[in-house]
């Protein structure tokens, strides 16, 4: 059964706390997003941790260096999972690694920007096991989106996890689910409907 991860990005964190609230009998994971922490730091995600006790709370730290640093800060607030690019040069992946073996939580690895299979394998022989295939916003508002295409980069890896972020809605769901996903991260599919309760309910539903 497919996990759904609430994307809560460039809004206050009372209205990260309301929308996550709303849709909590639905979603699995709440991603406070990289602009919520660039706006208001880490009370963001232990605000979110004290309200939210039972769920997986992913920072999406997006770091590119100062692996240890980052990464400690995120767990020590309170984060089950912290982001770090694909891109980052190895020491910072594997320091987000390490860091997290130390307080039992996980690095989910952003792909935005990797464009080849060898570099996903190299992270692979790094330790990682959960893969984030993301088209980011501007990407977005070039039209493209999220598709099965995209699984060519982790093609072959054994023990891993996938998630998918960049458009998902309920049109594009039950591909990317039929392609093998195991997380689907979800943002203004939900965060920007009338009724976020019923639009999570819809795609956490999805077979």
């Amino acid at each position: 059964m497919h996990k759904l991860q609430l994307a809560l990005d460039r809004m206050t964190i009372e209205d990260c706390i309301n929308l996550a609230e709303q849709t909590k009998e639905s979603i699995n994971w709440i991603e406070i997003g990289t602009g919520v922490i660039k706006e208001y730091g880490m009370i963001s995600v232990r605000e979110m941790r004290a309200r939210f006790p039972e769920k997986i709370i992913v920072a999406d730290m997006k770091t590119c260096d100062a692996g240890k640093h980052e990464s400690t800060q995120a767990f020590e607030s309170g984060a089950n999972v912290t982001t770090v690019m694909g891109f980052s040069p190895n020491a910072t992946i594997r320091q987000c690694l390490e860091v997290a073996s130390n307080y039992n939580g996980e690095v989910m690895v952003d792909l935005l920007g990797v464009e080849n299979a060898e570099r996903v394998n190299e992270i692979y022989s790094l330790g990682a096991r959960l893969f984030c295939l993301h088209v980011g916003k501007d990407m977005q508002q070039e039209g493209e989106l999220a598709t099965s295409f995209l699984f060519q980069l982790v093609e072959g890896l054994e023990d891993i996890r996938i998630a998918v972020a960049g458009g998902v809605n309920i049109e594009t769901a039950p591909g990317l689910l039929e392609a093998g996903v195991d997380i689907l991260i979800v943002g203004s599919f939900i965060t920007g409907s009338e009724n976020p309760s019923a639009s999570a309910k819809q795609l956490a539903n999805v077979e």
